[in-house]
């Protein structure tokens, strides 16, 4: 059974898939007809959007909005030590090479100091056209970062991390609801892929991904849920 759906009649699964589609089309094609079960996709073209479109991601991206799928554009902003400017420069070329509708602003500071900084990327971000801003500290950041964040990522690491019993939830979470929160687990064996979300929402994330992928980059496959075409 899948999640039901968030508020705004979307899934609950946002799925970062940092792999090429020329490398691994059947898991776009996957992404693009599970389009109920998503929250979004994160397009990640080379850490960022490249230095000139990709005819290829192009098409991923165009295929995704027609499901009715957000779409993402991953910016790295180096724990606020990117430059305001360096991080509108990304976002505005996801927009008008890949016509993005959000954005997934990865490596984000979470510390009360650098709140100020984050207001200022996401005010940017909403003004170079992204409905969806979506903040990975990977960890309970500051209060303050849920004031302005749609999604926050609370959690990003491995299924042996995330399953020990002294993970903690912060109280202030508690004011805000479930689906501004995500957590993003991998090295999950695919058989505890759904314990995973199961404990992620009992954890008071609603939007969550969980994957069996592991090493430099664990985000290169699907999660299990997200079913390919029978080879």
């Amino acid at each position: 059974m899948s999640d039901p759906a968030t508020d705004d009649g979307r899934g609950r699964l946002l799925v970062p898939l940092y792999v090429h589609p020329a490398v691994d089309p059947a898991a776009w094609r996957a992404l693009i007809r599970a389009g109920p079960q998503l929250y979004g996709v994160v397009l990640n073209i080379a850490d960022g959007p490249g230095t000139t479109p990709d005819p290829a991601f192009v098409t991923a991206a165009a295929q995704l909005r027609e499901a009715d799928v957000r779409v993402l554009g991953y910016v790295d902003t180096a724990y606020g030590d990117r430059s305001v400017r360096s991080v509108i420069g990304d976002l505005r070329r996801y927009r008008r090479w890949y016509d993005t509708d959000g954005a997934f602003l990865d490596r984000t500071a979470s510390g009360t100091e650098e709140v100020r900084h984050y207001r200022r990327l996401t005010r940017a971000a909403r003004l170079c056209g992204a409905g969806t801003v979506v903040l990975n500290p990977g960890v309970h950041p500051a209060p303050g970062y849920a004031e302005f964040a749609d999604l926050l990522v609370t959690f990003e690491g491995t299924w042996k991390t995330y399953r020990h019993a002294d993970f903690t939830v912060p109280a202030w979470t508690g004011v805000h609801p479930p689906d501004r929160f995500c957590h993003l687990v991998y090295g999950v064996p695919d058989e505890l892929c759904g314990l995973a979300a199961r404990t992620a929402r009992m954890r008071g994330a609603a939007v969550h991904c969980a994957v069996p992928g592991s090493g430099a980059n664990p985000w290169s496959g699907l999660p299990p849920t997200v079913e390919r075409e029978a080879s």
